[in-house]
């Protein structure tokens, strides 16, 4: 059997094992990924492994680069990797997608046994006079769109004394005269004809 045809059965097996399956995702026809552990879960962690043009035969390419796992050390990544390596080595010349995602999903507490998460924070300088703080942030957030005293005139000129917009205030006046229809709208008008 040609490799082309091992690819095509193995994704057409992928497709079917994993179907409403939420942790799998088939990127393309030859690159998938498969959540191992649950969302939420320190020691969870997305592997995702694709086909070289001459996979079964060639060894597939792993990778544990998803941004899902940013906080897994390097060291950490490189022992799954290996450690997945060696299942690729057992496997070689057979289909071994499914094998190697059950596998990972079996020895998730073995392969994440050395795991540490790794908070990503951004650490500022401060010297002893000022102290950090998060008002600053928080009134970043909260700060209004400024207007000009026009436009807080105008503003004011259209609104009831409860600060509401009167009924009909943007309402289009249309006036239909023989064969030209007229749009009228705070003072624009716009010409069309049937």
């Amino acid at each position: 059997m040609a490799a082309n045809e091992d690819q095509t059965m193995e994704l057409e097996a992928l497709r079917s094992i994993y179907e409403g399956d939420e942790c799998f995702k088939e990127l393309s026809p030859t690159s998938f990924q498969y959540r191992i552990g649950n969302l939420g879960d320190s020691k969870a962690f997305l592997l995702e492994i694709s086909w070289p043009e001459m996979y079964p035969e060639l060894a597939p390419d792993i990778s544990l680069n998803a941004f899902f796992n940013n906080t897994i050390s390097a060291s950490v990544k490189q022992d799954i990797i290996a450690k997945l390596h060696e299942q690729v080595e057992a496997n070689l010349g057979t289909a071994m997608i499914y094998t190697l995602f059950e596998w990972a999903k079996e020895n998730q507490e073995q392969l994440m046994e050395n795991h540490q998460p790794i908070v990503n924070t951004v650490s500022t300088s401060t010297n002893e006079n000022s102290v950090p703080s998060n008002t600053s942030v928080a009134k970043k957030k909260e700060k209004k769109e400024q207007l000009s005293k026009a436009q807080k005139k105008k503003m004011a000129d259209k609104t009831d004394n409860r600060g509401e917009l009167p009924r009909g205030w943007n309402w289009v006046d249309v006036i239909k005269v023989k064969h030209k229809l007229f749009i009228v709208k705070k003072c624009n008008v716009i010409r069309s004809s049937f």
